[in-house]
This record gives C-alpha cells, structure tokens and sequence, in this order.
C-alpha cells in the first residue's frame, strides 16, 4: 500500500478516534429522551474506564498504529489519549493524571445519568 494511502488511513482513525472520544466526553447530553442511546453510551462509558484502567488496547489505536507503520512512520506506544493529549495539550503532566481526568469524565457522565434517572422516578 502506498505510504500516502496509509498515511490517508491513519488519520482517518485518528479522526473516528477523536469523535468516539468526544462521544464519551458529551454523550449524556445528546442522549436526553433517547433511551437506546443512553445505553450506548453508559456501555461506551463502561469501555472507556477499562481502557484507560487496564493494559488492553483499543482496536482503533492497534489500526492506527498498523497504517503508520505501514507508512514508514514509528507508531506511538500506549494509549490514543495519553499520546495526543500529553503531547498537544498537558506536555508535563503525568499520564495517571490524565487517566483520573478520563475517569472524572465518566463519572461525571454517570452522574448525569444517575440525576436523569431519579428525576423522572421521583413522585410529583
């Protein structure tokens, strides 16, 4: 495969990664009235915590790392979050710093839920 096309390929995962990540991050408020996607997105949530709290790879970081190899470039080692956003945005954080900040998202995300739920069950 050509080095543009994998390169092409990379960063269209790297795109689709960006979106899910942003799904986890803003999912609970599009979720409002739409059952099925809450749950979508509560598994999503579920996921995300045990991605960023065990040794288990995302199948998106393993594509990613795959095409920019295949495009002659060194792929980056661990997680897409930690990779991208230690060295965008917090370069001198530690990256358990940003996995609590992952895991407050979620929490947070849950909360949401958890508000949702008591609310509309709640008398009166």
């Amino acid at each position: 495969m050509p080095a543009p096309v994998s390169v092409a390929l990379a960063d269209s995962i790297l795109a689709l990664h960006l979106v899910f990540i942003g799904w986890v991050i803003f999912g609970a408020f599009v979720t409002r009235g739409r059952p099925r996607l809450a749950a979508a997105h509560v598994l999503t949530l579920v996921y995300a915590i045990i991605a960023e709290t065990t040794p288990l790879v995302c199948p998106l970081t393993l594509a990613e790392n795959h095409f920019e190899s295949m495009a002659g470039t060194t792929p980056y080692q661990g997680p897409c979050l930690l990779h991208y956003l230690d060295a965008t945005v917090y370069p001198n954080v530690p990256p358990w710093i940003l996995t609590v900040a992952a895991i407050l998202v979620c929490t947070a995300n849950f909360t949401a839920y958890a508000v949702r739920y008591r609310r509309r069950t709640l008398p009166g």
